[in-house]
């Protein structure tokens, strides 16, 4: 049931890492991703892919990762992502992308929750530095990267309500507990539907 997979679908940071995702599963996900809405058909994404520890620890280091949670730099070795779809947009078919690389990604990650793997859409990646070690051409500008791998963590959706000790209505901050539970908070449904007609 799609409402499952989407509830399941929620951003991880601390992977199993030496649970290897092969090549072939990160090809059957990027194929999700073809198959997905384009604006105007123009199909303008291009994809690396990476499930080799080594590349993976280079991309690694171009990533930066949960800003909300100041004293944490990142998952620690051992519980890294074990695979890497980087999301490029190739600027000779289109210079705007608009919002494909994000119906892309997001197809690609329901496709790893319904496959047992969860991942992390990231969008804080040093490009320049991503760009020279994989050296990716100029007429390819790097959009997501998408973290891959066996969960190692549990997430818990919050309803942000007002009467709520934990959160203010505005406060949409996602956290961490004293048992490494991630939190995110989501606004109530009758809070963001302005009108019904």
């Amino acid at each position: 049931m799609i409402a499952d997979l989407i509830k399941k679908n929620r951003s991880c940071r601390r992977f199993y890492q030496n649970h290897a995702v092969p090549l072939k599963t990160l090809k059957n996900l990027v194929n999700l991703a073809r198959l997905s809405a384009s604006a105007a058909n123009l199909q303008p994404l291009n994809y690396i892919l990476s499930s080799n520890p080594g590349k993976n620890d280079l991309i690694f280091s171009c990533l930066a990762w949960a800003g909300y949670i100041k004293d944490w730099p990142g998952p620690k070795d051992g519980e890294r992502p074990a695979a890497y779809i980087i999301v490029l947009g190739n600027t000779d078919i289109s210079k705007n992308f608009g919002c494909d690389h994000g119906i892309a990604s997001q197809s690609m990650l329901l496709g790893a929750r319904e496959k047992g793997l969860a991942g992390c859409m990231l969008g804080a990646i040093n490009r320049r530095k991503l760009s020279k070690i994989l050296n990716i051409p100029p007429k390819y500008k790097i959009l997501l990267v998408l973290a891959i791998g066996k969960p190692k963590e549990k997430v818990k959706v919050e309803v942000v309500d007002s009467d709520s000790p934990l959160s203010t209505v505005n406060n949409i901050k996602y956290w961490r507990d004293g048992r490494g539970v991630h939190h995110v908070p989501k606004r109530k449904l009758s809070d963001i539907i302005l009108d019904c007609y």
